[in-house]
This record gives C-alpha cells, structure tokens and sequence, in this order.
C-alpha cells in the first residue's frame, strides 16, 4: 500500500469519468496533461497527433473558445491569447518582417500605435498611417511601401470611423497584402470582416466578446494556415490564455447578440440627443444619419454598436469637469461592458500621443469615447446632462 503522501496526491489528481454532456465548457485547470505513453507525448508534441501536453501550448477550453468565435466569425480556425495586444502582436509579426513596412490606418488604439511605432519599430519594422476613409491612398502606400500588410480597425478607436473594409481588402489584394482587422469595436455580431475580404481578425475578447469587465482576453480567427503561422508565436512568446479566462468569455458569448441590440438601441438614442446639446461641438456614431461613416455601416454592420463619441467645444478642460460630473458612468479606459464607461482619449487610451500626433489621428483635445451600456436610457441621459452642465461651466470659466 502507498504511503499517505503519494495516496493524497493521487487521490486529488484522479479525474473522474463523466459519460454525460456537461451544459457548460468545464475548467480544464491543468498546468500539463499526462500521456499513455512516451510515443504518445512526443507525437502530441510536434503536433503528429492532437491532443495536450502543457497549457502553454494548448489547452481544451482555450481551444473550445478559439473554435467558437472562429465559428462566429465564419473562419476555418482561431487561437485564444491572454490578452487582445497579445493576439495583435502575434498577428502582425506573423506576416510582417524586419525591414518591412506595415500600412496602418491612422487612428487606432493608442496601444496598437505603441507597439508598432516603438516595440515593433525598434526591431525593424517601420509603419506608415494613412486615411481609411480614402482607399486610393491607401493603395498608393501599399504599392509605394510594398507592405506585406495592411491593417485596419472595423470601428477606428477613439474616432468611431468605420473602414470599409471590402475596398480596402480588395487595394490590399491587388498588391499582394494581407489585411488584419483588429474587430473589437464591433463584435463578430456586428460585422465578419472575413466575409468582406480580410485575412485575419483579431478581439480583445475582454470586451464585447466577454461584456462583463471581469476578464482579460484575446483572439486571433483566419484561415488554418494564417492561424498556424501564429501559433509558435504564441507558444513561444508565453501569450496564452488561462482556462479560467477562457471559460468566462465562453459565458458572455451566447448572450452577444441580445448585448450588442441593446447597445446600439441605446447608442442611437444617446448619440441623436447629444447633438443639439449645448457645448457639445459634435457627436461621432455612424447610427446617426449625417455621420461620414453612415453610409459603410449600413453596408457593412449589421448593428451599429455601442461605441460612440462627442467632442466638447470647451476643449481638454472641458472633458476632465465632463468626467470628474459623472455619478452613473464609470471613468476607466475599457469598454464593452453591461456598465457605460466614459473616458478621454488624449489622457487615457492614447496618452502616448503628443498634441500633433492626436490631431493628425483625428483626436481633438476635448474628445469623449464612450461605451454605452445596459442600463436604463433616462439614467444615462441624466448622467450626461450632470457632465454636460460642469463641462460647459468649466468652458466658461476664466
């Protein structure tokens, strides 16, 4: 008989054997998966067979989710990082090289921008940011560049401007480019950007994916070999993600659409409200008949989302008094959430950003992003009346 430390040891690792179907994904939170044998580790090792070793590598629900949103979004594969810069990151150095210049719309998250411009820039790789809203140009920055890739966001982070995403996939093509899309804003519920032409997808599944603030992950969808390419990057960078993060944007996932018509049900009325209020120079949400992007969302979305944004006529000063207001809207810099999150991009999402770096991106000083949320229309409207009222008084104020 063995003695009381191996009997403890094998009777708390005994996995029990289930012959129903569960009604979630279970937790596989297992660092390592034993084999039967040697033969077997070493095939599952160089992929000869599938299966799982190390959770680094891969793991069952990481995978389950990886194989859903690829689902979702209509692509042969998909892999589940840590974190949506995790999944970008490996996307891009996937196809783009040392030497080579990446084509990159011109707002977009201020993380994205850091890692091309400084991490990445630092390594080699140069990046040229052009207008998406002019596809003739970015072309000619292909052609000229020879870029290998271009990439895009559906919905640009902090301007709400939609890519239209099958012209620009088709210039890309022409010249041989692949196109990434960073899908975030807009949820494959909202739009597959596969389906319009693109090569790869990439979430921070930390937001709409998952919808509840309460977890940080990223995925990467796309064809098998653009998704194979990825993958040793993702092993051997460490960006994998945890079984239990996996599980929890699992559970968000079947509620995303109901999410996603709420989100925008309440976007479009808040946007239309916002525009004839006093100290509010515009308002940004392609819901809204007369926005630019207008026309490519109706193409393009299905929904017009929850991210939306409004500039203050009283600038930097004016936006700080908006925040600092608020009593129901959280001040943070996600989104995504069942909670409305306000936030200020020059100080926040892209504080990285010098004053002539946020006006050629199109950020004015006084730009608000906001994630609109679940809760109840007239809370909101009264919240933002509260942050309206200070901003204009900080607007006057000497």
């Amino acid at each position: 008989m063995t003695r009381f430390s191996t009997r403890a040891i094998q009777a708390a690792t005994r996995v029990p054997h289930v012959n129903q179907i569960a009604s979630a994904v279970p937790i596989y939170q297992a660092a390592a998966f034993s084999a039967t044998d040697a033969a077997e580790l070493g095939d599952v090792l160089t992929g000869a067979v599938h299966g799982y070793a190390y959770s680094r590598i891969d793991n069952p629900t990481t995978a389950a989710l990886a194989a859903a949103v690829a689902e979702l979004e209509g692509a042969e594969s998909g892999l589940a990082f840590a974190t949506g810069m995790a999944a970008i990151h490996a996307a891009i150095v996937s196809v783009v090289r040392a030497g080579q210049t990446i084509v990159v719309t011109n707002a977009v998250y201020g993380t994205t921008r850091d890692l091309l411009v400084r991490v990445l820039g630092g390594l080699g790789i140069a990046a040229e940011f052009v207008d998406p809203t002019d596809p003739a140009a970015v072309e000619a920055a292909i052609a000229r560049t020879k870029a290998p890739a271009l990439y895009v966001e559906t919905v640009s982070n902090p301007t709400i401007v939609v890519s239209d995403i099958a012209a620009l996939a088709a210039a890309a093509h022409r010249h041989g480019a692949l196109v990434l899309v960073d899908n975030t804003f807009a949820s494959p519920y909202a739009c597959r950007p596969l389906e319009l032409g693109a090569d790869l997808a990439m979430h921070s599944a930390t937001k709409y994916l998952s919808g509840h603030s309460d977890v940080l992950a990223g995925v990467a969808v796309g064809s098998r070999e653009r998704i194979d390419a990825m993958r040793p990057i993702l092993v051997d960078v460490g960006g994998a993600l945890a079984p239990l993060a996996a599980f929890l944007v699992l559970r968000g996932l079947p509620t995303l659409a109901i999410r996603m018509e709420r989100h925008t049900e309440t976007a479009i009325d808040l946007a239309a409200w916002l525009q004839g209020q006093e100290g509010v120079a515009r308002v940004l949400y392609p819901g809204l008949p007369g926005d630019p992007s207008h026309a490519v969302a109706r193409r393009q979305l299905s929904v017009y989302g929850g991210m939306l944004a409004f500039e203050l006529s009283g600038g930097r000063r004016a936006g700080q008094a908006f925040l600092d207001a608020m009593r129901l809207a959280e001040r943070t810099a996600s989104l995504g959430s069942v909670r409305t999150i306000i936030s200020h991009p020059p100080s926040t999402t892209h504080r990285q950003l010098d004053e002539a770096a946020l006006a050629a991106a199109g950020i004015a000083a006084g730009l608000l992003r906001c994630s609109v949320g679940l809760e109840d229309v007239e809370d909101l409207r009264e919240d933002l009346e509260l942050g309206l009222a200070a901003a204009v008084e900080a607007g006057q104020a000497k």
